[in-house]
């Protein structure tokens, strides 16, 4: 049976999101209901992509809007270098575009880290990736470096668990930085902060090079996407990215934070906007340093052909 939200028709509701995900679409569409207040701010006016879980299909990125998408819902279009056309991305900014991608099965929401309209940057953003057989504990220790490395150069910022078994930094930018200041400035904190402790932290962006260390990840910057605070995780019993205070990381694990829990854990608060720092001007720096590191992607495609070619001459 079908019903309607906010004038938005609803479909399939009792069916299981996924298989294994342990919650049916109704739950999704009551998590992006009650937590909608604390969502729609993190993604409002973002150029939004989103993952979304078909029956019988394998999930799938979906940047461009679908031809079907109602007039009503907000859109931005921004050239695509990568497929040399323009893509035509949705904007979560109201309820009703919720539960629209809620209904088209939309469980996880990646929104740009640069507003729609604006060439700046609103955030320095870290992730903490642990090695493959590395826990969460690894992850956190790679995020209280990069503290570390932040409260070095006068800046501060927010961390929440990215929903699978990393951990998000958020710093608040003031002015209006360049994306290529963000991305070097990026670049210097995670070199910082492997130099503090170069056994637990990498910034090797190739991954046979990294050693079981946690991965200090520079690279969420300019074009980029990064999964929204509280936003749910494709993955079994839908997790959810979520705000952590600094001083509990130590004792949460990621799966304590699911579309099933995360409201009741809140009540009434919103902690990813209440632990946000205020926003800071880029520290001049980090920026100068920044700038003198390669870019990671450019520098792992250059080191890859080498190591090709120093196999074929080799064999």
């Amino acid at each position: 049976m079908g019903e309607d939200r906010d004038g938005v028709p609803l479909t399939n509701l009792d069916q299981e999101l996924f298989p294994g995900a342990g919650a049916t679409k109704r739950d999704l569409i009551d998590y992006l209901d009650v937590m909608s207040g604390r969502f729609l701010p993190v993604l409002r006016n973002r150029p939004l992509s989103v993952i979304r879980v078909l029956r019988g299909q394998d999930r799938f990125m979906q940047k461009n809007l679908p031809k079907y998408t109602p007039d009503w819902v907000p859109r931005a279009s921004l050239w695509a270098d990568s497929s040399h056309r323009e893509v035509t991305y949705p904007l979560a900014d109201d309820r009703r575009t919720l539960f629209w991608l809620g209904n088209q099965r939309a469980v996880e929401y990646h929104p740009a880290l640069i507003p729609a309209g604006s060439p700046h940057p609103t955030h320095l953003i870290m992730d903490l990736d642990p090695p493959g057989d590395g826990g969460f504990a690894l992850a956190v220790a790679g995020a209280r470096l990069v503290r570390q490395a932040l409260a070095d150069a006068g800046m501060d910022g927010a961390v929440k668990t990215s929903g699978a078994k990393g951990v998000h930094v958020f710093v608040p930018l003031a002015g209006e930085p360049s994306a290529e200041d963000v991305a070097a400035a990026q670049r210097a904190v995670a070199a910082r902060a492997e130099r503090i402790d170069p056994e637990l932290a990498t910034t090797a962006f190739i991954r046979d090079d990294r050693h079981g260390k946690v991965f200090l990840d520079a690279t969420r910057a300019g074009g980029a996407t990064v999964v929204a605070a509280y936003s749910p995780r494709a993955r079994p019993g839908v997790p959810v990215s979520f705000p952590v205070g600094w001083s509990d990381l130590d004792r949460v694990s990621p799966a304590d934070f699911t579309v099933h829990t995360a409201p009741g854990l809140l009540g009434d608060r919103d902690p990813w906007a209440g632990s946000m720092p205020a926003p800071r001007e880029l520290d001049a720096g980090l920026v100068a340093e920044g700038h003198t590191i390669p870019v990671a992607r450019v520098q792992a495609m250059h080191e890859g052909k080498r190591r090709a070619k120093a196999r074929r001459e080799a064999g």
